[in-house]
């Protein structure tokens, strides 16, 4: 499994790591590391090699690199990788304006300028660079880009061809916790990203998705399987939830995957609950009962007639629930809402549930006293509202506010958004690199609690089934958008498709 540190963790196991080997051991492993990822990342990225160049001749007529180095222990990590490129064949220069901080750092400065390795003050004019090392700043940072730094990365992005930029450990302004550019002020984003020690969730959160680039994960020789975080995280993939890689066997009838009842659609959001039943019974459970509350005539689903529409129907006990989707928010909604938070089975509950939720004490007293399963589906803005706090507060710290409200509610929450964020009141979470703009579309949310709802009915006889459930869920719904390939154009009810194509590939594979 992929593990996710948090900074404090890092500098936790940074240090036990410096304990057991000679001063700038780590430095040293991590510009050497960072200078193999570059050499093989430029030699094969699309396009080939230029100027007519083959992979006998050396580096030097492959590129000009102009390293961008800190005054920190991210800029010394960036004059060992400037020597290592330089022992490989490129043209080095490394910027730096300031005195090199800690001993590491000046040590490794020392040894590039032994090594006739020129050290600028300025930026350069007139000179070609091929690319950018971006080792301004690492994890460390905690005020935004300003001054020399932040003009640094703006002359590497500016003029009608930007340079590519390399980044180590992270791109220099952005929060290694959070995926925030710090203070909101934007740095340059990366074509590639080494990492250093493991793997970081603001690299896969927010503006971290776009400013990561490709993303290359150096352990530095440290065998981090030995100092587990303290907030166990995990990048989400096929290892979270290895029950959907199981084909079924060939003696089973639809009474073998369970039932799904999806409670909501008041009048004039109908088609919520009908994109929830329609998701769940693509995704393979075995039957789905429909009570959309504002259609009582509705006997029968035009588009889905395999659904089963039952007005006013409770959901029966063992039964997975889907409540929400288009319910609505008046006394009629959260009469229903109260009915169905006493549902003896796993629930799922969506969009104007947790709304209701956020304002009604006595509902949340409902929700507290559940026993069984129990999985909150919240966007930010939703999530802000039950935890009393604004959606950009949410936004801040995706990870940290969906832990809050899994421990708070006692409730897997799955806080979607860029970087959909699953956590359980145990304090594990998980987070999802799949998806795309292209869900920001209605009826999106409906459909991923539909296939929520039917993964579980399928898979979850345990609670430990129910998270790795969840997982797999958010995972074929967002790689459902990467499946359709465009960033704008894709609609609800062509997403439960797309995510049983992925679960096919899925198990193919």
């Amino acid at each position: 499994m992929h593990t996710l540190y948090r900074t404090r963790e890092l500098r936790d196991l940074e240090a036990r790591g410096r304990a057991g080997l000679p001063d700038g051991t780590l430095m040293q492993r991590a510009g050497e590391a960072a200078a193999r990822v570059i050499d093989g990342f430029w030699r094969g990225r699309p396009g080939g090699l230029p100027h007519g160049a083959t992979d006998g001749q050396p580096a030097a007529q492959l590129a000009t690199v102009l390293v961008l180095c800190g005054a920190g222990d991210n800029g010394g990590d960036g004059f060992v990788c400037a020597r290592a490129l330089q022992q490989r064949g490129y043209h080095c220069l490394c910027w730096a304006p300031m005195p090199s901080g800690s001993a590491d750092a000046q040590a490794a400065r020392q040894r590039w300028q032994a090594a006739s390795g020129v050290i600028l003050s300025q930026l350069p004019g007139q000179q070609v660079f091929d690319f950018v090392v971006d080792a301004l700043l690492g994890i460390g940072a905690s005020r935004p880009l300003d001054g020399a730094l932040l003009a640094a990365l703006r002359w590497a992005r500016q003029g009608s061809r930007p340079l590519p930029v390399i980044a180590l450990d992270v791109p220099s302004g952005l929060d290694a916790d959070t995926g925030e550019w710090i203070g909101g002020v934007a740095g340059a984003p990366a074509a590639l990203t080494v990492t250093f020690l493991a793997d970081k969730p603001g690299l896969h959160l927010r503006s971290g998705l776009e400013a990561t680039g490709c993303l290359h994960v150096e352990t530095l020789g440290l065998d981090t399987a030995e100092d587990p975080p303290a907030v166990p995280g995990r990048l989400n993939g096929p290892a979270q939830f290895p029950q959907l890689r199981v084909r079924r066997s060939a003696d089973v009838s639809k009474g073998s995957y369970g039932t799904v009842a999806v409670c909501g659609g008041a009048a004039g959001m109908v088609g919520a609950a009908l994109l929830a039943g329609r998701a769940a019974l693509r995704m393979g459970v075995g039957k789905v009962f429909v009570n959309c509350i504002g259609a009582p005539d509705l006997q029968v689903d035009p588009q889905q007639p395999e659904l089963m529409i039952h007005p006013g129907r409770a959901p029966v006990a063992g039964e997975v629930l889907v409540a929400g989707c288009g319910m609505g928010s008046g006394p009629a909604a959260r009469a229903y809402l109260a009915q169905w938070l006493l549902h003896e089975g796993p629930a799922i509950y969506d969009a104007d549930a947790l709304n209701l939720l956020a304002g009604d004490a006595d509902l949340r007293a409902l929700l507290h006293s559940r026993t069984h399963a129990t999985v909150l589906t919240p966007h930010p803005g939703e999530a802000g509202r039950l935890l009393q706090i604004s959606t950009a507060a949410v936004q801040q710290d995706r990870v940290a506010n969906a832990l809050r409200l899994a421990q708070e509610t006692r409730a897997i929450v799955v806080l979607k958004g860029a970087g959909t964020v699953m956590a359980d009141p145990a304090g594990n979470y998980v987070i999802n690199p799949t998806g795309g703009p292209a869900l920001s579309s209605a009826g999106t949310g409906d459909v991923l609690a539909g296939i929520t709802g039917a993964l579980l009915a399928q898979y979850a006889d345990r609670l430990s089934e129910v998270f790795g459930a969840a997982c797999g869920a958010v995972w074929l719904h967002g790689r459902a958008a990467q499946l359709y390939g465009g960033d704008v154009g894709l609609v609800a009810s062509e997403v439960a498709a797309l995510a049983v194509r992925a679960w096919q590939e899925l198990r193919a594979a």
